[in-house]
């Protein structure tokens, strides 16, 4: 009778229970829960010593399925603790992981990035585990695993308001909260899945597109920095907002237009950086009076892999050049923090000398500015365990892009990368009059 009730006593505690014939059993903590928590899984029932492999899978929204690999030895009382247990050699990552099943998942189909569309829904996780190495046995025990972009109570609204085109994140509760507009890069149309836990933890986040979708223009030619200024008045004007400091976090060409933005916009009162350059990039841009010239590329210096992906890590010119630096973006203008963040493994450009450069420009005129950089870490830094896409086809230009980054490194460097941002972010826009929404 005891052994009966405990699956339905660990499910009433949030943990997932998976019994089998063989007496094995798989526990997940919590079963539910939002994309970017860690995750805690334990094994009982093997015998002391027994190897098994741990096998973790998904299918994307495409069909796509990621998976991972890892390799245990039971410890002397038959349990596993990923915590505690190593990974051995000859999986997809080895050491204690706890949560290398989930950041080691890679793609069947060479070149394909995970990317959440719709985040109304959760990505389900299978965690299956069998019997063995090489090669793996009978299946032991399975479970599964809900990872939710938005948090219980968080609210999705459409924004399509005068030009603007996006989506709002509103937090539960009344607020006032502090507000971010979350930009991407050159891949276009509109990404939510970091604006929506952004608004998981407390900050009312705009997704915000500027090309490629609805109907913006199909190309980065239509830049003009009002659309941005109209995206940050909508969002002063938002009852849940408060009122003394807008946010915006950018990756990659999302981060130069963020920092632009700052530049001309006095209601920027923090900005983050991913990956980002320190000119203005690919396009220019028509500000108050006049135009922010572009920094370009040097078609000669892009080079190819062996495996045929675009390598562009050595060809856009060099913005201390005198012949590009009008192209620079003026951050000292800026009343704004910064928090610049860069992999030194990034292969789409040199994201960390941009950074460097712009640090020392910040400093100069006695800006508020901090930057980290990460060993191991390449160009597409998203939130925790999101898996590393070393390279992917690029949708703008067609063909493959390397992105770089290496495996363990690149994963550790999200999880510091988000905390460090949304301690920046609290920092700069959570304000005393900001009302709970837990």
């Amino acid at each position: 009778m005891i052994k009966a009730a405990v699956p339905s006593v660990l499910r009433l505690i949030g943990i997932r229970y998976c019994g089998s014939m063989s007496g094995v059993s798989l526990q997940l903590s919590p079963d539910r829960c939002l994309f970017d928590e860690p995750l805690r899984l334990r094994v009982s029932g093997l015998s002391p010593g027994q190897d098994v492999s741990l096998q973790t899978a998904l299918t994307d929204e495409g069909g796509e399925i990621f998976s991972s690999l890892g390799r245990y030895r039971a410890g002397s009382s038959g349990e596993l603790d990923l915590t505690r247990s190593p990974a051995l050699e000859g999986g997809s990552f080895t050491g204690i992981e706890p949560d290398g099943p989930l950041w080691a998942l890679e793609p069947r189909t060479p070149l394909r990035r995970l990317v959440k569309k719709n985040v109304q829904s959760p990505i389900q996780l299978r965690f299956s585990l069998y019997q063995d190495h090489e090669p793996p046995g009978p299946l032991l025990a399975s479970a599964a695993q809900e990872r939710s972009f938005m948090g219980e109570g968080v609210t999705r609204v459409p924004v399509r308001e005068g030009t603007v085109r996006g989506s709002l994140f509103l937090p539960p509760g009344l607020g006032p909260f502090p507000a971010i507009i979350d930009l991407y890069g050159t891949g276009g149309g509109l990404m939510e899945h970091r604006a929506s836990l952004l608004a998981s933890r407390g900050f009312l986040t705009m997704a915000l597109a500027y090309f490629d979708y609805d109907d913006l223009p199909n190309n980065l030619g239509g830049l003009h920095l009002n659309y941005f200024r109209e995206a940050v008045e909508l969002l002063m004007h938002h009852p849940k907002v408060n009122k003394q400091g807008i946010g915006v976090i950018g990756l990659s060409k999302g981060a130069d237009l963020a920092i632009t933005m700052a530049s001309f916009l006095p209601e920027i009162k923090a900005v983050v950086s991913v990956s980002g350059c320190n000119a203005n990039s690919f396009a220019p841009i028509p500000c108050d009076g006049f135009v922010l010239p572009c920094l370009g590329f040097n078609a000669e210096k892009i080079k190819f892999t062996e495996a045929g992906e675009f390598d562009f890590s050595e060809s856009m010119d060099d913005p201390m050049d005198p012949a590009f630096e009008e192209s620079l973006i003026p951050a000292e203008r800026s009343s704004a923090a910064f928090l610049l963040l860069s992999g030194l493994d990034d292969k789409n450009w040199p994201s960390a000398s941009y950074s460097k450069q712009l640090v020392a420009r910040l400093t100069e005129h006695k800006k508020d500015v901090e930057a980290y950089y990460y060993p191991g870490a390449g160009h597409l830094l998203e939130p925790p365990y999101f898996p590393l896409c070393k390279a992917s086809n690029h949708k703008l230009l067609g063909m493959p892009m390397l992105w770089g980054g290496q495996l363990r490194g690149h994963a550790k460097a999200q999880e510091d990368v988000w905390k460090k941002i949304q301690t920046f972010f609290s920092q700069h826009l959570k304000h005393n009059t900001m009302q709970s929404h837990l």
